[in-house]
Formats: C-alpha cells, sequence, structure tokens
C-alpha cells in the first residue's frame, strides 16, 4: 500500500515537472494583453502619480501587463526637441525628474502590483546618450579614427555601445538587476533588441531568471526572432504582420498574402515563441501616422486581428481614450480623450474574450490556427479550437478585408454547433454549410 502511494506522487511529481517543462513563459502570461504606456503623453501632467488614476480604467478593460516606456534622466548633449528622447540615457539606475522620483515609481509599481498587473520598463541596451558618464571609460562605447562617439542611423542623441567590452557588459546586468533586485519590476522590453548581441541576451536574462523566474521579456526586433526567443526572449514584435495590415487596409494586400506570411512564419519562428501582435505604437504613431490614418475605416477589423491570430494583442496609450492625432516624441503632447470612445468598449469584450477562452491563449497554451474554407477571397476566416477533459473552447472569425459587401459562404464541417456573437452576445446556431453577408471592413467572432 505505501509502494503504491510513493508510485502515485512520483507520477504526479513527474507529470508537474513535465507540464512545467512544457509550459516554458511565467504562467501568467498566456492569456495577458499588454499595455504601452507613454507616461509623458498619457496625463496632463505626464507623471507617475498622475498615471496611477489610470491603472483602475485599464483593469477595468483588462489589461494584463503595463509596459513602461524608459524613464531614466535624458541626455542634453545634442538633445533632439525640448524634452529629448526617452531612448537616450544618460543613467540607468535612476528616474527622469519629468516623471517624478523613485519613490513615485515606486508608489505606482506597487498600487499596480496590488490591482493586478505586472510591469515591465523599456530597456535601452544597445546606446547610451553622449554625455553619460559610461562615455568616460574607455572601450565601452565605439568611436571613430578620430575618437568621436559613433552614432546609428539618424540618431544623433545617442553613442553606441561596444559589447566587446566585457566591463561594460559586467555594468549593463549590474542595472538590469537594479531594477528587478531593488525597484521589483517584473521584466523588460528591450530596444532594437536585435543590435545587441545575442550571447549577451542570453547571459543576461539567464542570470535574471536565476533570482527571478517569472520575469517576462519582449525583444524588439523580429529578423532575429528564432535565435532571440530562443532562451532570452518570451515575446519578439510582429512587425511584418503589422506592415501587412496595413497594406491591406490600404489595398495594396489581400487576404492571400496574410495566409502566406502565418504558413511562413510557422515554419521560420519556433512555434512557443510569443508574437506580439499590433496596430499602432510609439514609433509608428509619432512617425508613420495614426492608426486612423494608415488603416482609415479597418482600425476595428484589424483591432480584433490581433487577438484572434496566434500571439499577445498589445494597446498603445491613446488607443482606449480616442486618440487621432500623432503625438509629437521630444515634447509634451497630450492624448485625445473621448469618454464615449467605442473603440474601448470592443477592446474590453475582446480582452475578455482572450481571458476566458482557452482557444486564443498564447503558444504553447493555445490553439493553432486552421483556415476555414470560403468562396471569397477578400474574406478572412479562421477557427481556434482548444480541447481538454471537461472543456472545448472554439472561436471562428470571419472577417471583410475589403471596402466593398461581401457575401460568403464558409464550410463548418466539424465546427457546428450553438456559439454566441461576441459584438452584440447574441445566439447562433452554425451549421455545416454557412453564409454571411459583410458590410465593408466588418467582423464577426463567434465563441462557443
Amino acid at each position: 500500500m505505501k509502494k503504491s502511494i510513493l508510485v502515485a506522487l512520483a507520477a504526479l511529481m513527474f507529470a508537474g515537472c513535465a507540464n512545467q517543462k512544457e509550459m516554458r513563459h511565467p504562467k501568467w502570461a498566456y492569456d495577458a494583453t499588454i499595455y504601452e504606456l507613454n507616461t509623458r503623453q498619457a496625463t496632463p501632467e505626464g507623471t507617475f502619480r498622475a498615471a496611477e488614476t489610470l491603472l483602475p480604467t485599464l483593469k477595468q478593460n483588462g489589461i494584463d501587463i503595463i509596459w513602461v516606456m524608459p524613464c531614466q534622466p535624458i541626455g542634453k548633449l545634442t538633445r533632439k526637441g525640448t524634452l529629448g528622447s526617452y531612448y537616450s540615457i544618460i543613467d540607468y539606475c535612476a528616474i527622469n525628474p519629468e516623471f517624478g522620483t523613485r519613490e513615485d515609481f515606486e508608489h505606482f509599481l506597487a498600487k499596480a502590483h496590488k490591482m493586478g498587473f505586472r510591469v515591465i520598463l523599456d530597456w535601452v541596451a544597445n546606446h547610451t546618450a553622449p554625455d553619460s558618464e559610461w562615455t568616460k571609460n574607455e572601450g565601452w562605447h565605439y568611436r571613430d579614427s578620430l575618437g568621436n562617439l559613433m552614432v546609428q542611423y539618424d540618431w544623433t542623441d545617442i553613442s553606441k555601445l561596444n559589447y566587446e567590452n566585457r566591463d561594460m557588459r559586467a555594468e549593463m546586468l549590474k542595472a538590469m538587476h537594479w531594477w528587478m533586485d531593488s525597484i521589483g519590476i517584473d521584466g523588460f522590453r528591450c530596444d532594437v533588441a536585435g543590435e545587441v548581441p545575442t550571447d549577451f541576451w542570453n547571459w543576461a536574462m539567464g542570470d535574471l531568471r536565476l533570482t527571478h523566474p517569472q520575469m517576462f521579456t519582449l525583444a524588439e526586433d523580429e529578423d532575429k526572432a528564432q535565435e532571440l526567443t530562443e532562451s532570452a526572449f518570451d515575446m519578439y514584435y510582429g512587425w511584418t504582420l503589422h506592415h501587412l495590415m496595413n497594406e491591406v487596409a490600404q489595398g495594396k494586400k489581400n487576404v492571400a498574402d496574410l495566409w502566406s506570411y502565418f504558413a511562413k512564419a510557422d515554419t521560420t519562428i519556433r512555434s512557443e515563441a510569443i508574437r506580439m501582435n499590433f496596430i499602432t505604437n510609439h514609433d509608428e504613431n509619432s512617425w508613420n501616422g495614426t492608426e486612423q490614418e494608415r488603416m482609415g475605416d479597418a482600425v476595428p477589423l484589424f483591432a480584433a486581428f490581433c487577438y484572434v491570430v496566434p500571439g499577445m494583442p498589445m494597446i498603445y496609450t491613446g488607443q482606449l481614450s480616442g486618440n487621432h492625432h500623432r503625438l509629437e516624441f521630444f515634447e509634451k503632447d497630450l492624448i485625445d480623450t473621448d469618454s464615449a470612445y467605442a473603440q474601448a468598449e470592443l477592446y474590453s469584450r475582446l480582452n475578455a474574450l482572450r481571458a476566458r477562452n482557452k482557444a486564443l491563449f498564447s503558444p504553447e497554451a493555445g490553439a493553432p490556427m486552421l483556415r476555414i474554407p470560403a468562396d471569397n477571397e477578400h474574406i478572412f476566416a479562421c477557427v481556434r479550437r482548444k480541447e481538454g477533459k471537461w472543456y472545448n473552447n472554439t472561436v471562428i472569425a470571419v472577417m471583410n478585408m475589403s471596402g466593398e459587401e461581401q457575401t460568403v459562404t464558409l464550410d463548418l464541417t466539424g465546427y457546428e454547433g450553438k456559439y454566441h456573437n461576441i459584438l452584440c452576445e447574441k445566439k447562433a446556431e452554425l451549421q455545416s454549410t454557412q453564409s454571411f453577408t459583410l458590410q465593408p471592413w466588418t467582423f464577426l467572432i463567434f465563441e462557443n
């Protein structure tokens, strides 16, 4: 009897270890939605104390992870604009007085944690401000033949770091530890991650996870996503998909191009890597235009698209409040607010759907996306089904990716049954052969 109990316990322990090994990301991240906080532009005050007032709304809407754009002091030498770029950092272990004090950030963090949020910090490891103290250390930055600090691209307010220098690497990791150990953040979004040697990320993130095993990491890169997500990063940027969405909305690409992208991504990027899906962010808004400028009437459709395809959806500051203008990057430029903004309700419904339906969880906890046979090339139709011993979660999306009314007949063999439309909460009985007529840039999402 005792032997059988021990065998049973061993089997349970083994099963637990196996499941833990399969789930390579923090458990809390699989059903999460991420929100990018532009502290400067989110409130009239542009401070962390003021940003605390946003937390109840974000919580009510269904946000889980808050990504804080860089909040360290900004360099003054060759500064761009009046306030400068968040990404020209003069001191990694300090708080930009524009946003408040260390105590203010810690107060914001404590309140966010108490409400159930996870908070990650935007980390700029590729370069520093040219007037950073680090530039006084020989060999820590790239220099030209005359000994002048080297910039990168048109980023004239930064100096590129030299990762051949081991002392610099050690100090960079020390600064990251300071934010994790002393401040208590939950991870990092790493700026231009592909420009920093992958072996540094593997070493740094590996070291940090020894004491913070549940930390979450996001790489701003897609070209090197395969190697970056091997061990260092949980999530990568879906840049290619983002640009495709813009082009479909502008009539330059079509549904077939989207399916070609997914077929390629499924074979070139590891299946357990999480893709971040987005229709805007701080770069796109400021430099390439608002989502309304780039996508027009297709904005709600592609917002929903980011939820039904595999990955984690991201919402940028202003998307919930009705911001319709390009935010100045180097100046104070408050977002637009509209208390009756309809898209906030759409995001609330989408976040609730993602949180409750296992089919939409991020890989590898979610379900693969399958194409539904359709007789109209303008219709993107897909299904994701996650089955378990006690549940069967299915989500079906039908999207008209054109500026004309479209009628489509779908082959739903194997997915027939009772569903409800998440946009209007009405019940629907789907048949094996089902027809729909959709107005331009409209969509239907059914959940069982």
